[in-house]
């Protein structure tokens, strides 16, 4: 059996490794992804102007009016003090061509004040270049960068296998970390003194003793996050029921007909203000977007520059039918089944946000630790398979030199 378990946890650790060392690192970075950006491009994020700000969405009219080959699909309805509003934004269709416009840019940072663009850039691109390296990087952190294929976001779908394996092989682990019951002390044990070795050894088998409860939990929670609607909400639905999901579920979105209209941001934002103070909600809409292919508008409750929730489960976002305006659904922290909660808590834990800047710190640290595991996981291999390649060529030698001996 410990022998079976061993191979599993060696050919798991292999596959994974290179995985989990790009995830561990990417995830200690973009843990502070909002800190190191603006740090990095502070003309993308501090505004210009001085002054009063106009609303969110004044600055998506006086855009959209500017340059009329985009539309605005994501928009903070308030401005940070002293900060840009940044919009993601989509380009409209060319009527000549029947075409999308060409854009180079899916991001704009627009000065608060006055209305003008102070940035562009593409976020997510491949680019190291230091206004595109912190979205490459959180980008990378869950794709890869790697492209949809036949509709399938494979970057999405592989490192969420890579999860699952993590899942399993963690489970591995903790029973060999332990071989038996009085030398339990050793698994917990770092020789330092040692080095080599050992020390590598001790770094990736005590260690990830140590913190396997938050190996766990990262485990887990990447998985939810990268296969939510095809793994993690069927498996949930088995043990609680679930709301329906407002952007994936055929039964609530509506198929667009002919000479229909898309209701303005504006018209949104007064449906979901009132939402907001009929279920007394403690923050106005902070933020909105236009999901063109659902036709559906969603709506985020949070103060400016909180749009990732700095702390608890995150943030009350409802949904409303972008032709007709009738309520979709909504999701509001803590409020629903103990499936639906348990949903609402995977990208708090994972981000760590769920605790606040302390949980941030340690999302980091934990990140880093992963990154060292799977570099220790592979010397311990390498050294292993050096070992059984030189054991195999002695004994080749050994019985060569054997049956030339009885030859002679």
């Amino acid at each position: 059996m410990r022998s079976q378990l061993v191979r599993l946890h060696r050919w798991f650790g292999v596959a994974t490794a290179l995985f989990l060392f790009i995830a561990g690192l990417t995830g200690a970075i973009i843990a502070w992804d909002h800190e190191l950006d603006a740090a990095l491009n502070p003309s993308f994020f501090k505004a210009r102007t001085a002054g009063p700000a106009l609303s969110g969405l004044e600055l998506a009219r006086r855009v959209e009016a500017a340059d009329p080959r985009l539309q605005v699909t994501y928009l903070p309805l308030a401005t940070e003090p002293g900060h840009t509003l940044q919009m993601m934004v989509l380009p409209r269709t060319d009527p000549a061509t029947k075409q999308p416009y060409p854009l180079d840019f899916n991001q704009i940072a627009v000065d608060p004040a006055t209305g003008r663009i102070q940035g562009r850039r593409e976020w997510g691109a491949v680019s190291l270049a230091r206004l595109n390296l912190i979205p490459f990087i959180y980008k990378l952190h869950y794709t890869l960068h790697l492209p949809f294929t036949g509709g399938i976001d494979t970057g999405t779908w592989l490192m969420g296998i890579v999860g699952i394996m993590w899942l399993f092989d963690s489970m591995i682990a903790l029973w060999l970390s332990f071989p038996s019951f009085k030398a339990w002390r050793k698994s917990f044990a770092f020789r330092l003194g040692r080095g080599g070795y050992a020390l590598t050894f001790d770094l990736h088998r005590s260690g990830g003793v140590w913190i396997w409860g938050l190996l766990m939990i990262v485990a887990l929670t990447s998985v939810s996050m990268n296969l939510s609607a095809p793994v993690v909400r069927p498996v949930v639905s088995t043990l609680s029921t679930l709301t329906p999901d407002p952007t994936n579920n055929p039964e609530i979105l509506r198929a667009p007909q002919p000479g229909d209209q898309v209701l303005s941001r504006e018209r949104i934002a007064q449906l979901a203000e009132q939402a907001g103070r009929a279920m007394n909600l403690a923050v106005p809409p902070g933020g909105i977007y236009y999901a063109q292919l659902l036709h559906v508008y969603g709506v985020g409750f949070y103060a400016p520059g909180n749009d990732h929730g700095d702390i608890g489960l995150g943030n009350p976002w409802m949904y409303w039918d972008a032709i007709t305006g009738k309520p979709l659904g909504a999701q509001i922290p803590g409020k629903g089944t103990a499936g639906d909660i348990f949903m609402q808590v995977q990208f708090p834990l994972h981000s760590g946000r769920i605790l606040g800047l302390g949980g941030r710190i340690l999302v980091s640290a934990v990140g880093l630790a992963v990154a060292v595991l799977s570099a220790t996981g592979l010397l311990i291999w390498l050294k292993k398979l050096n070992a059984r390649r030189r054991s195999a060529q002695n004994a080749a030698l050994a019985r060569h030199t054997g049956g030339s001996a009885a030859r002679s």
